[in-house]
């Protein structure tokens, strides 16, 4: 039973996320900052009780990076309707995570290739990009959203993209020549 808790809070953040955009786009931006706060712990006591029990699992792989996904967009695209956020910074944000995301299924579905981990520039992007969420829930008039956050974001968004992009491609194309297309119904592996 207690594996099990450490998917049990990484589904908590996918719970939290709708909470979270609701309570943005009701501008009651100290409850949203509150929710964020507990889907942090729940991020934190995922990864300590995963390491503590030996609870590794492979739906947790998937899992906890995916709640952390699905909250920081709902978080962005929320900001964004309320225009807390810039529009152009949010569709950087989402670009790049869905050219990711288009890569990766690239390489399931056409490689053997089935571990995708995270870059240093990636982890510091996210890092960025949800500091930059929570200093605009903070101050949502606007004191603290100066343009070097924003650029900060921008920045570090575009080069994570680049840099996962070169990695990407480079892994793909090392990877599409270790399975080929299934011939005659025959089998691809």
């Amino acid at each position: 039973m207690f594996r099990n808790l450490p998917n049990l809070f990484s589904g908590l953040r996918l719970l939290i996320a709708p909470a979270v955009s609701y309570a943005i786009l009701q501008g009651r931006f100290r409850l949203s900052l509150l929710l964020l706060a507990c889907a942090g712990v729940s991020d934190a006591l995922d990864g300590y009780l995963a390491r503590r029990l030996g609870a590794n699992s492979r739906i947790g792989a998937y899992l906890d990076p995916l709640s952390d996904k699905v909250l920081l967009a709902t978080v962005y695209l929320s900001e964004g309707f309320v225009r807390i956020m810039p529009s152009w910074l949010v569709a950087l944000v989402f670009g790049r995570d869905l050219l990711i995301l288009g890569m990766v299924a690239w390489g399931l579905l056409f490689t053997k290739i089935r571990q995708f981990p995270p870059s240093l520039w990636g982890k510091l992007s996210t890092a960025v990009q949800i500091a930059a969420a929570l200093l605009v829930l903070a101050d949502p008039g606007g004191a603290v959203r100066r343009n070097w956050v924003f650029a900060a974001v921008a920045v570090t968004t575009a080069w994570s993209g680049i840099h996962y992009s070169w990695s990407g491609i480079r892994q793909l194309w090392m990877g599409a020549h270790i399975r080929s297309w299934p011939r005659d119904g025959a089998s691809a592996d």
